[in-house]
């Protein structure tokens, strides 16, 4: 690995079996990531991102290549391995927030201390922190169905900050959010890069790119240029365009 990368990806493939084919979700892809930066990849659905994101995490094992997170080799890790590598070392951040709905935010925040040996009362203490952290210090006791869908998204990303990782992965984060909620969530990810987190952020929306230090286009589990990519994405909305006016 280069000493400029925190994230060392070489030809990276998945593929997926679908009956007597295979289904190539990701397709020779290398990519080098700076560490303590804020990288978007860009890509539309079915382009490899949400893929790519999940086999950095260790939730999915690649076909061929390698992954290397600072010194973590994640392809070869067994289960034990990655369960550790996930829990201190990656923070997971989901489009459907991924909370338990029976506890309030302080727990759902906590969880995952469960899994450390840690003590109640430690974890409460830790969870009320990171809450006030990222705006919800008067919230810590709602469930997530007494909170709005920007809260609960705050409340996910406090939980994939508890244990402090390097590394911080977010799918689609603002995708089932309005704009302004949307927007603040953003804001609130670039802050965590401020403070030192390696940030990568799998997305479609255009308005992340403005916080980006580095960004990665995907199409069709590839990785391509900005020019292509734009080229492409624009065909497929004037397809969609012209679909729609045949209905």
């Amino acid at each position: 690995m280069s000493k400029e990368s925190f994230v060392s990806i070489r030809n990276l493939t998945k593929e997926y079996p679908m009956g007597e084919t295979k289904v190539v979700a990701l397709d020779e892809v290398s990519l080098e990531i700076p560490p303590r930066s804020f990288t978007v990849v860009m890509g539309p659905s079915g382009s490899g991102k949400s893929t790519l994101l999940y086999l950095i995490g260790g939730l999915d094992w690649p076909t061929s290549g390698s992954i290397q997170v600072a010194d973590d080799e994640v392809e070869k890790m067994d289960e034990n391995s990655l369960a550790e590598y996930r829990r201190n070392r990656v923070g997971f951040i989901f489009q459907s927030f991924n909370l338990i709905a029976s506890m309030p935010a302080e727990e759902n925040v906590a969880f995952p201390l469960r899994f450390s040996g840690i003590p109640k009362a430690e974890r409460r203490t830790r969870s009320r922190e990171i809450l006030t952290h990222v705006g919800l210090g008067d919230r810590i006791r709602h469930r997530p169905t007494e909170l709005s869908g920007g809260q609960q998204q705050r409340v996910a990303i406090a939980r994939a900050l508890i244990n402090d990782p390097p590394l911080i992965l977010a799918d689609e984060p603002t995708g089932n959010l309005d704009s302004h909620s949307g927007f603040a969530i953003m804001q609130l990810l670039s802050d965590l890069h401020r403070e030192g987190k390696t940030v990568i952020v799998v997305t479609h929306d255009p308005r992340m790119l403005q916080f980006a230090t580095n960004t990665v286009y995907l199409l069709d589990g590839k990785v391509v240029s900005e020019e292509s990519y734009k080229l492409a994405t624009e065909s497929m909305a004037q397809a969609a365009v012209e679909k729609g006016g045949t209905l």
